[in-house]
């Protein structure tokens, strides 16, 4: 006669527990992922588990909604986002206003409105070529691509087969992570707004991306956002107050 078992398995190893005020009882285990996600300015899920001692990147997603569902529940200012680049702790959007403030920060600047324009065209209708982009805004771009590629919001791609084999523009994983986005996907009306749209309907769209970005962009390279971190020597603690 086959008896009940006698120990069952646990969903999860840690031991974090939330208290019915939303506040949070960090396990070991919770506190360094939550240090981590601190001192760094994003990191994937499988660095932060090898950093924290996790078990895997599985626990790291499951930790990081435990983290935010406290967040909510007791109305702190920080959030953990996921972008392209990684896991971020960031604070809300609606404080970015005040925090800018705060910090003085005159060493920022907003992209201009043609700028906004030839970053939404390449956004949408990846890879393009500054022909390509030309064609839709109906003026020179030449040196708005360049401030782009300066600020690491574009890159070259590749070359186009056309005649003269000019070059292909693309966006970086530093735009998907300054809009706090995954994918390309998550963009506003991507479906109908994508290659296969209408240029009319995508020049419309031009004013849709709006941001800040530093004048000095200090990524070395603009394909890997992700900034290092290590469990001996951990990166300076990136400022957390830009809006998600």
């Amino acid at each position: 006669m086959l008896s009940s078992p006698r120990f069952r398995l646990r969903n999860s190893i840690d031991t974090s527990r939330m208290r019915p005020d939303g506040s949070l009882l960090r396990s070991d285990r919770m506190a360094r992922l939550e240090a981590a996600l601190i001192i760094t300015r994003s990191a994937s899920a499988s660095r932060l588990a090898r950093v924290a001692r996790l078990v895997d990147a599985a626990e790291v997603h499951q930790l990081a909604a435990l983290l935010n569902a406290s967040y909510d529940r007791c109305l702190s200012a920080f959030r953990i986002q996921q972008t392209a680049a990684g896991y971020q702790l960031l604070t809300r959007p609606v404080l970015a206003g005040w925090l800018d403030r705060l910090h003085q920060r005159q060493n920022r600047m907003k992209l201009s409105q043609p700028v906004q324009e030839t970053l939404t065209i390449i956004a949408y209708q990846q890879p393009v070529t500054r022909a390509d982009v030309e064609a839709v805004r109906g003026v020179q771009s030449t040196d708005l691509i360049r401030q782009l590629i300066d600020r690491g919001l574009i890159r070259v791609a590749g070359e186009d087969d056309s005649l003269g084999r000019p070059f292909l523009y693309a966006t970086t994983r530093a735009f998907l992570d300054m809009f706090g986005l995954r994918r390309l996907e998550d963009l506003p009306d991507y479906a109908s707004l994508c290659r296969s749209g209408h240029q009319r309907a995508l020049s419309d769209a031009g004013t849709g991306i709006s941001a800040t970005v530093d004048v000095q962009d200090d990524e070395d390279d603009v394909t890997e956002a992700a900034e290092p971190l290590s469990e001996s020597e951990p990166s300076d603690s990136e400022d957390h107050s830009k809006a998600a």
